[in-house]
């Protein structure tokens, strides 16, 4: 190697490098509130619709063919929005995907609170969950790429604790303003009050971009910017130093169809769809399924918020662990349990096991999320993370618009409880085969 070929190789700094000897600073707890708030608001107004849509039924005297519909118009919406953010998240960067997604959405959803029929609700929320995407396609990429590699996997999966967070968030609002009278209110008081949370956009802006993105782009002053915001200025590079990560095809979903990502894509988009079948497809029907087993409405909406509480212990334990023995092996274990709890669940002999399993099944299958929302954004190089990403999240969108009508039509034949809920844990026992062929990420150097 001649003597100007070896001073460019020495000058050049793989991002991923500094990653892996980076500090853990007081401004990655600053990135990881903004975006853990992210994470709850995601949840928050995903299932803010379920909670909200008996007022609304009852004011536009809708059936129940319409209530499903809109049940599902959001989620339908972040189907193409995840594709279509995936891309211009690769492409214009993922804070800037989070601000615009967010703000889109806030303003679709306040106008939504305005809706005179059916049909305007129906577009417009279908449009927000088109928004939305961008939420649920950037955040946890863009979290990845700005934590320490010995901390990314334990800073995911907290990050995943503000779905149950957000659950009981949406929870909390409708018990507190959906029956009340006037302009606070109802459920469009209940839609304007969410639709609020466009305002966290200014938290936003005051984070960087990801190192990785910059780089990626050829942005090195602002790279260089971000490393040393992010290390708090234990890392310094030199002008002549340039930041590289590894090329790629840029903002194209071709990319993760080639070669070696391309068994990488059908492994990940397999266990997001039958994981998330078999997560949505029973919290959707578990007020009916357990009704079959003598509960009460009201006793069924105390056993969804005692098991949601359950489900945040769950990430706690689930990142102290992913951290110290593995993704893979953390995510075998807790989907195995969830299998198993799941089972016990649907054939249990009286309400102490059936209690018992379903509180078991919670925790272990969203620790088991956890998880897989740190792993699988971590298999894709940083110019397809986006794209690849989405692709996957996608796939947990079809799941969601498909599962409850499938459910509803198995039920509908007639169904017991105990096959029921073995059909749904059939798609968990395939998401734990499929999740055996992934390659662990612990501890690698983010490409």
């Amino acid at each position: 190697m001649n003597e100007r070929v070896r001073r460019d190789v020495d000058q050049l700094v793989r991002v991923g490098e500094l990653f892996n000897r980076m500090p853990l600073t007081k401004s990655h707890f600053f990135v990881g509130f903004v975006l853990f708030i992210i994470s709850v608001i995601e949840a928050w107004e995903m299932m803010l619709i379920i909670f909200i849509s008996p007022s609304i039924a009852s004011d536009f005297h809708l059936s129940d063919l319409q209530i499903g519909s809109l049940l599902g118009s959001i989620y339908l919406g972040m189907i193409p929005g995840a594709y279509m953010w995936g891309i211009i998240s690769d492409k214009i960067g993922r804070r800037n995907s989070l601000i615009y997604s967010l703000l889109g959405f806030s303003i679709l959803s306040i106008t939504s609170a305005f809706s005179v029929n059916f049909e305007m609700l129906y577009a417009l929320r279908f449009t927000a969950g088109l928004a939305l995407g961008g939420v649920m396609v950037a955040g946890y990429p863009y979290f990845e790429e700005m934590l320490p590699v010995k901390q990314r996997g334990k800073g995911i999966v907290y990050l995943s604790a503000g779905w149950p967070l957000g659950t009981l968030m949406a929870l909390g609002m409708t018990a507190l303003f959906l029956e009340r009278d006037g302009l606070i209110g109802g459920w469009r008081a209940v839609l304007i009050l969410s639709s609020l949370v466009g305002l966290w956009t200014l938290l936003l802006r005051k984070i960087p971009e990801s190192p990785y993105w910059l780089a990626g782009k050829g942005k090195q002053k602002e790279a260089k910017e971000a490393i040393g915001y992010l290390s708090n200025g234990q890392i310094t590079l030199k002008e002549e130093q340039s930041l590289w990560v590894q090329p790629i095809e840029k903002g194209s979903y071709t990319s993760i169809f080639k070669k070696k990502l391309l068994k990488l894509t059908t492994y990940q988009t397999l266990v997001n769809f039958a994981f998330a079948f078999g997560y949505w497809g029973l919290y959707t029907w578990l007020p009916t399924l357990l009704a079959q087993r003598g509960l009460a409405l009201s006793e069924s909406l105390t056993f969804l918020a005692l098991s949601t509480l359950f489900q945040i212990p769950s990430y706690l334990v689930a990142s102290s662990l992913t951290g110290r023995y593995g993704r893979k092996k953390i995510m075998v274990i807790f989907v195995l349990l969830t299998v198993i709890c799941g089972f016990g669940f649907a054939f249990s002999a009286g309400m102490i096991q059936m209690y018992s399993f379903y509180f078991g099944l919670s925790f272990f299958s969203l620790g088991a999320w956890g998880v897989w929302n740190a792993w699988f954004g971590e298999i894709y190089p940083t110019n397809s993370r986006s794209s690849g990403y989405s692709f996957g999240a996608a796939a947990q969108r079809w799941a969601n618009a498909f599962a409850p009508s499938i459910i509803g039509l198995v039920i509908g034949m007639g169904w017991a409880f105990g096959q029921t809920i073995s059909f749904v844990q059939s798609f968990v026992v395939i998401t734990l085969i499929i999740i055996l062929f992934i390659p662990e990420t612990e501890g690698e150097i983010l490409e």
